[in-house]
């Protein structure tokens, strides 16, 4: 839109609006989870950036929009769906989580080559796995429908008119989130040029994974 030619400036409702969802969404995303453990890991190794973050933003916007569009009151009513979701969200979590923990414990003899560079983005090498991780890790989590369905529709729904504005705000907050977490992490690949700084943070992840797997147990 190009305002120098006469058109309208945004309402101030409008940016506020736009500047809610993107501090809203921010303070929903930011908090160390399994997906931003997995995107985190995938940024240091330079494998696949890219799809992994597009994957976890474009879930985002769905979600965010499906929330906007009033479908939380729709996966209330059905509790036993979320349930179901759950515990296979617990399952994948335990899943990735006891795969860091084994690297944790017996060392990462791909990370060579992943610090020469020869894993990097390429096409193929090691992308279906990543995909299907990021898929699973997104949307077999029953905390990603509370937080970005339910929660963030029912605030939206406070803005009225501006709601999808706010919904916006919290869209662009999980793509430059995840696109800074994934591309971002190469500036921490000096620190961890040795496997011994590698295990560290694997067995960080694993415990991650342990604490999202509890909780999602424990409802």
């Amino acid at each position: 839109m190009n305002w120098s030619s006469g058109e309208p400036l945004p309402s101030v409702g409008v940016m506020l609006a736009l500047l809610a969802g993107l501090g809203f969404g921010l303070s929903l995303i930011v908090a160390i989870g399994a997906q931003n453990a997995f995107v985190l890991r995938q940024g240091l190794r330079r494998e696949h950036v890219g799809v992994v973050a597009a994957i976890c933003a474009a879930s985002d916007v769905v979600l965010y929009a499906a929330g906007a569009a009033g479908f939380g009151p729709l996966v209330e009513r059905w509790p036993d769906a979320v349930v179901v979701v759950r515990w296979l969200g617990a399952a994948v979590v335990l899943g990735y989580g006891a795969m860091a923990a084994w690297r944790a414990v017996k060392g990462d003899t791909t990370l060579a080559a992943a610090d020469d560079g020869a894993l990097g983005d390429a096409p193929g090498r090691r992308l279906k796995p990543a995909v299907l991780t990021a898929l699973a890790l997104t949307w077999l989590n029953p905390h990603v429908y509370l937080d970005t369905v339910m929660l963030q529709g029912s605030v939206a729904a406070t803005y009225g008119d501006t709601r999808w504005w706010f919904t916006a705000g919290a869209m662009v907050s999980s793509v430059a989130w995840f696109a800074a977490l994934g591309y971002g992490a190469r500036l921490l690949a000096p620190v961890l040029q040795r496997p011994g700084a590698w295990r560290v943070l694997d067995g960080l992840i694993a415990l991650i994974m342990l604490a999202v797997a509890i909780s999602l147990l424990l409802g």
